[in-house]
């Protein structure tokens, strides 16, 4: 029965894994918190390695952006001078605090490229008999436009509800 278990065990660190890596956060960060969540005693980094071959620096890293956004916690065993990990099971919240960051992390990427190319056109677009100059400028300015509608849409107190 243990064989069993363990076997059904890696298909969810392994489904974990698959999931988080389809949507772009990496495969890392879903196989530790599946590892964590279907373990029944705290995990350390070290536990983490071994059971999921990975090395120490990926376990550290993964387990630092699940606490950020709720999924793991740090537990204290007595006597015990490592840190051990326990999973949130509110997976609503995990799920808000990622999205709040990751959103918000591509959005300020996209601000300085929607930056960078407008004054790259403000430099170089003085003959604005230049197509591709005009032909660029039509399309950032529509970028720009999409973007501001979608953060007005983030800004709003709707969606700060859904995702409180």
């Amino acid at each position: 029965m243990t064989s069993e278990l363990n076997q059904l065990r890696e298909r969810f660190v392994e489904r974990g894994g698959q999931i988080t890596q389809s949507i772009g956060i990496g495969r890392v960060i879903g196989q530790v918190f599946a590892h964590v969540y279907f373990s029944p005693t705290a995990q350390t980094l070290d536990d983490l390695t071994r059971e999921l071959g990975i090395s120490k620096g990926s376990a550290s890293m993964a387990v630092r952006q699940l606490e950020q956004w709720g999924g793991l916690k740090e537990v204290s065993k007595r006597g015990e001078r490592k840190d051990y990990f326990e999973a949130n099971d509110d997976f609503g919240r995990i799920i808000r605090r990622a999205l709040l960051d990751l959103i918000g992390r591509r959005m300020k990427v996209t601000d300085s490229l929607l930056e960078d190319g407008e004054a790259y056109l403000i430099e170089n677009g003085k003959d604005s008999r230049d197509k591709e100059i005009q032909f660029l400028h039509r399309r950032i300015r529509k970028l720009r436009h999409f973007r501001d509608r979608a953060q007005y849409i983030w800004d709003s107190s709707i969606v700060r509800l859904l995702l409180k």
